[in-house]
């Protein structure tokens, strides 16, 4: 007898997905392996492989993926100081590459011939998980439910849901429930009230962060220590790359420092409004920044700024695995090795202040900027350096 086809389906074990797993078995002849990237998110493990059985699914797979989401997504990402139009530390959208690339993995394991994503139509989303689909299985068929089926409302979702014996949480009976992604580094919160931008953000949509208004009256203080470009330890203390942002989220958290409330411009092209929560993430591009500022040179930190519009677009659209990224991030860490050292920071009530930087490195040099005279900075020279300036400026 032949085997029947295989789909990998990203499986959180919420209700979209759950219809979703639903609907592909009734309209494809093939068995769905129920996947789920583990990257820091709230996760109920027993409840993901419950609900997949009750669907009759043999394959379901979790995968604890923490310490390279952090490693080799996060920290690349925070080594180019990564900002979406001023603001936005990107914490969804570094979350799908990896997602991708492992989905794939598993959909080459067993021998599928399609993966499936729960992302809607209008977001960001599905264009950064089928970017990576293509580019680690570009064979493999990709199937969107949000984009051919016949449900075109959450009342069909839900009316769906009724007929099929799906369970509906209390707070999905209703209105659309607010939107939410999380992971490691952040939490986004979308829709409902947010969706008019005149409406301020209510505060029980918060999850990691206190209100700075709520925050502790007395400042906390933490020391970040940097090796090669990345954070290796926190008060002198090494952890792995998870533990550490756990850590400095529950800091920053408590604090209230990592709240952004932005209208951003989707790459699909339409705007949105969304609440943003990157407690830990905030404070390791301040840090990075301040170490970096003792430890590198003038022309390497300008260069890199001036490609970190770009290098934020890219991964914001979903071209991490780009050829133009791989390039930039040649850019990015051309002198990493030389980011050594140690910051201390002082977080008081959504405030994050830079208190001290430590370095062995000879990039700043004390005898050259103080104001006491010394011989190691010839002042007669800048005579020549503005003659030579000044003729520049009509030419």
């Amino acid at each position: 007898m032949k085997s029947k086809k295989k789909i990998v389906l990203a499986y959180s074990g919420g209700l979209d997905t759950s219809i979703i797993l639903k609907w592909l078995q009734e309209n494809f002849n093939a068995e769905v392996i129920c996947y789920t990237a583990d990257i820091g998110q709230e996760i109920d493990k027993k409840k993901i492989i419950k609900n997949a059985k009750n669907f009759g699914v043999k394959k379901i797979i979790i995968k604890d993926l923490k310490d390279i989401f952090v490693k080799e997504y996060v920290y690349p990402m925070i080594r180019g100081h990564a900002i979406y139009e001023g603001v936005y530390l990107l914490g969804t959208s570094i979350a799908r590459p990896l997602i991708a690339k492992d989905q794939i993995r598993v959909a080459k394991q067993f021998k599928a011939y399609a993966v499936s994503h729960g992302a809607t139509g209008k977001g960001n989303d599905q264009v950064r998980f089928e970017l990576g689909y293509h580019y680690f299985g570009p064979k493999i068929k990709i199937i969107a439910p949000w984009r051919i089926w016949k449900l075109k409302s959450r009342t069909d979702l839900i009316n769906y849901a009724k007929k099929n014996g799906i369970p509906i949480p209390k707070d999905k009976k209703g209105a659309p429930p607010f939107s939410v992604d999380d992971n490691l580094f952040h939490t986004s919160t979308e829709g409902k009230v947010l969706e008019n931008p005149k409406n301020s953000a209510p505060e029980f949509i918060f999850q990691r962060t206190v209100s700075p208004e709520k925050a502790p009256n007395k400042p906390s203080f933490v020391t970040i220590n940097f090796k090669y470009g990345d954070p290796v330890a926190i008060n002198g203390k090494k952890l792995s790359p998870s533990k550490l942002l756990e850590n400095l989220n529950m800091l920053a958290g408590k604090n209230g420092i990592g709240r952004v409330d932005l209208v951003e411009n989707r790459f699909i092209g339409i705007k949105s409004r969304g609440v943003y929560e990157t407690p830990g993430g905030t404070l390791l591009i301040h840090a990075h920044r301040a170490i970096e500022s003792v430890t590198l040179d003038k022309e390497t930190m300008h260069k890199k700024d001036k490609v970190m519009p770009r290098y934020a677009e890219l991964i914001y659209n979903g071209y991490w695995y780009s050829r133009e990224r791989f390039k930039i991030q040649k850019i990015v860490d051309l002198k990493k090795n030389k980011v050594n050292g140690s910051v201390k920071l002082k977080l008081y009530k959504g405030n994050v202040i830079i208190e001290s930087r430590k370095t062995n490195s000879g990039a700043y040099s004390i005898k050259k900027v103080s104001f006491e005279e010394n011989k190691t900075f010839n002042k007669y020279n800048v005579e020549r350096f503005i003659k030579f300036h000044k003729s520049k400026l009509n030419s």
